[in-house]
């Protein structure tokens, strides 16, 4: 399929959300002539222009892996000075651009060829030259993230002109729920047929089909403007992305994270053999709905039809599906990498906990989790060599957790740990069984 729309995408960082989602939607949209991207690792600039700008992304669907071909993309390395100059004549024409790079933290750098600098400077251009309107898809896990972003571009320029550079663009953040990867075992690669990013590069993008992705309500831009019209048409806004941010860390984030703890425990190795665990399938599910699902449609109830006991169990099945899809080659240990973050007092496990127990619901499923994620951060804990708060008592110290709060998580962690020991002393029996007549909705 040829580029055959009028409108122009810039985004910034090629791995598998840019290319697999902002990218991916953009072509197949049929509204831009222009996709462009920004990447900081020379080698894959060199490669995608070797193929003219061509790539290939890999797509599980339920049943099967499709292969397709997307561009051509221009690609330009921000740290060459030409390529700086066509990234910002690219992002002062564009109607629509997208962030997908490790972290808010790599918003500013040091050098020129900064994303917060090339922003700053193509909206001073678009203000001069009366450019189009834009909106800049803030894609990086965070809450806040294009509030941050905008304050770092506007930082950039002096106070007179902020007004400006502020009025032709808004930054929206987006809740973005589609599992991806970059498969770079050459033998996998092979074994499951994926086809590499281009002929020249040893690595395939591997992204799920899912793209209903939530973004923030685009504003007007004053009395008497059109409303702004999106070429990447399948997006939703939404006025507050807030309640759907809490259903993805603690609905789904956190029932990914309590099937990785499990799954290492049992020496699973991808998500996908979590079918075969005695129960594992039940215990996420009980989890979903039970815990998560109870606490956020208590506390988000007519917010939107997922916040309720129908929506909620669809959104849960339709994840469960989703996360034990055997075509996304998911792994076990790419799932619960880091499990001293994801044990943190505001992320998935823990933070599940509190958002429960302030619902009136109790997480005894969660605190298995989190219980698990200590087992493989410190194996010695289940030896009770390690007490809990010696490790968890450390990763919750800037966040200043209440004394009291903190003594009900660790309490419930425990007591988790107490009954993760006699479930592997049993031989790893039925997980759900474990949690029978427990928090029933």
């Amino acid at each position: 399929m040829a580029l055959t729309g009028a409108r122009t995408y810039v985004g910034f960082g090629f791995g598998a959300i840019q290319a697999g989602l902002f990218l991916y939607e953009a072509y197949r949209s049929g509204n831009f002539a222009r996709l462009v991207v920004a990447e900081v690792m020379p080698d894959l600039v060199a490669n995608l222009r070797q193929t003219d700008g061509n790539y290939t992304l890999n797509i599980a669907h339920p049943d099967r892996v499709e292969s397709v071909r997307i561009g051509p993309v221009e690609i330009y390395d921000p740290a060459v000075a030409a390529d700086r100059e066509c990234l910002i004549e690219a992002l002062t024409e564009a109607q629509e651009a997208g962030t997908a790079i490790p972290s808010v933290t790599f918003y500013r750098s040091a050098g020129p060829g900064s994303l917060h600098r090339l922003l700053a400077e193509s909206l001073r251009r678009k203000a001069a030259g009366n450019g189009p309107a834009a909106v800049v898809y803030a894609a990086e896990n965070h809450n806040h993230a294009a509030e941050i972003l905008e304050e770092a571009v506007l930082g950039e320029l002096p106070g007179q002109k902020q007004d400006a550079a502020r009025a032709p663009v808004q930054y929206l953040n987006t809740v973005i729920g589609k599992m991806s990867g970059v498969a770079s075992d050459r033998e996998a690669i092979a074994r499951h047929e994926l086809v590499p990013i281009t002929p020249q590069v040893p690595r395939a993008f591997l992204v799920e089909a899912f793209n209903r992705i939530q973004i923030s309500r685009i504003g007007s831009w004053g009395l008497g403007t059109p409303q702004f019209r999106r070429g990447i048409e399948v997006f939703e806004e939404k006025e507050d992305l807030i309640p759907f941010e809490e259903a993805k860390l603690y609905g789904h984030n956190a029932t990914h994270a309590l099937g990785a703890y499990v799954g290492a425990l049992v020496g699973a190795e991808r998500m996908a053999d979590l079918a075969a665990v005695p129960g594992a399938l039940p215990l996420l599910r009980a989890a979903f709905l039970k815990e998560s699902g109870e606490a956020l449609v208590r506390k988000h109830a007519g917010v939107d039809p997922l916040f309720s006991r129908e929506g909620y169990t669809q959104y849960a099945d339709d994840l469960l599906a989703r996360m034990t899809n055997a075509y996304l080659l998911d792994t076990v240990e790419r799932v619960g990498r880091d499990p001293a973050r994801k044990l943190g007092w505001d992320d998935r496990l823990v933070g599940t906990m509190r958002v429960a127990l302030g619902q009136g619901v109790e997480p005894p499923r969660y605190a298995f989790g989190a219980a698990a994620a200590l087992a493989v951060l410190e194996p010695s804990i289940l030896e009770g060599v390690t007490p809990a708060t010696a490790l968890l008592g450390p990763l919750w110290r800037d966040a200043s957790p209440d004394p009291v709060e903190a003594e009900a998580m660790l309490s419930r962690i425990e007591a988790s740990l107490h009954r993760l020991r006699a479930w592997g002393e049993a031989g790893f029996g039925d997980l759900e069984r474990i949690f029978e007549g427990e928090s029933d909705v």
